[in-house]
């Protein structure tokens, strides 16, 4: 079965490895264009999808225009029985609908929920206890294709979304391979999806992460967490935007430190903020301007004693 895989981002890697190495015909590997970035975005930086195509010789194409007359031409060319998309945009009909077999996608959630751009964050921030895979048929309207194949994966409970994600990429390329020789076969028992069943995970921006105190400690906890390593959970102190990257969960020792936003603290060991109903133990933070650091070695460098609440 001849494939071209579309993806971008490093969640992919694992599933475009693991078609390489199999039995598979890997025609060619569609990514995103070079962009500058670095310090004064002279740097050229390329995809992790295309640093591992190129390292193994695969045909490679970048299209700024996915409706590129010539791009389609060329993809027509190559006589794919398939595309497979993992972490990479939108498609437009006259691509996903090319080949024979069409075009089928894995999705970081257990569709129909959590439908959308950012479904490991989502999972983590909303407490779930478990997620799941989803390899499933592409068609127009985003992540609504019929399912092909789904595998559950438990959420650990201090488990951040980096550690998540790099799990389920792993895992992800083995479904996949399973639901292509499924597909190879003739086999596939499709369902379709439901939409009353359905739920979003929208992409996370910046402001996603602001931490509220007078909320249930849990619902802080988690935010942490989901936002570990991108774009990181925060609130702010003496003006200053401070995240916090890890954290731990403790119970109010009195009804009368219910006091939310309070910081608790012995100025070298320890700080805690208060919240609705317990106490979030900071284990890791970055001060805006600063790198990310220990407790111990942000109250051993604050100097100044500490303020009696958080800003927000």
């Amino acid at each position: 079965m001849r494939i071209v895989f579309f993806g971008t981002s490093s969640f992919a890697v694992p599933s475009l490895r693991a078609i390489e190495e199999s039995e598979f015909d890997l025609a060619a590997v569609v990514t995103s264009v070079d962009k500058r970035g670095g310090r004064g975005r002279k740097e050229l930086i390329t995809s992790p999808v295309k640093e591992f195509a190129f390292s193994k010789r695969k045909k490679i194409f970048q299209p700024v225009n996915l409706k590129s007359t010539d791009f389609q031409q060329q993809l027509k060319d190559i006589g794919a029985d398939i595309f497979v998309v993992v972490a990479f945009r939108m498609l437009p009909e006259s691509v996903w609908n090319m080949p024979d077999l069409g075009t089928v996608n894995l999705h970081a959630s257990l569709l129909p929920k959590f439908r959308g751009a950012a479904p490991i964050h989502h999972a983590i921030i909303s407490g779930e206890e478990k997620t799941g895979l989803t390899v499933f048929q592409l068609k127009q309207q985003i992540d609504t294709g019929d399912i092909i194949l789904q595998e559950e994966v438990p959420i650990q409970p201090e488990e951040t979304t980096g550690h998540l994600h790099d799990r389920m990429a792993i895992l992800g390329g083995e479904l996949l391979l399973k639901a292509l020789r499924l597909i190879r076969k003739g086999e596939v028992n499709y369902l379709p999806q439901s939409d009353e069943k359905a739920t979003t995970a929208p992409k996370i921006f910046k402001e996603t992460g602001e931490l509220n105190f007078r909320e249930e400690v849990l619902k802080n906890y988690n935010l942490i967490r989901g936002l570990n390593p991108f774009p990181g959970a925060y609130t702010r102190m003496s003006g200053k935007t401070l995240k916090i990257w890890s954290a731990g969960l403790e119970a109010l020792e009195n009804e009368n430190a219910r006091q939310p936003g309070k910081i608790i603290s012995d100025g070298k060991n320890f700080l805690k903020i208060v919240a609705k109903d317990g106490l979030i133990s900071c284990k890791e933070v970055q001060l805006q301007g600063k790198k990310r650091m220990s407790i111990k070695e942000f109250l051993n460098g604050w100097g100044d004693s500490l303020p009696e609440y958080v800003d927000n």
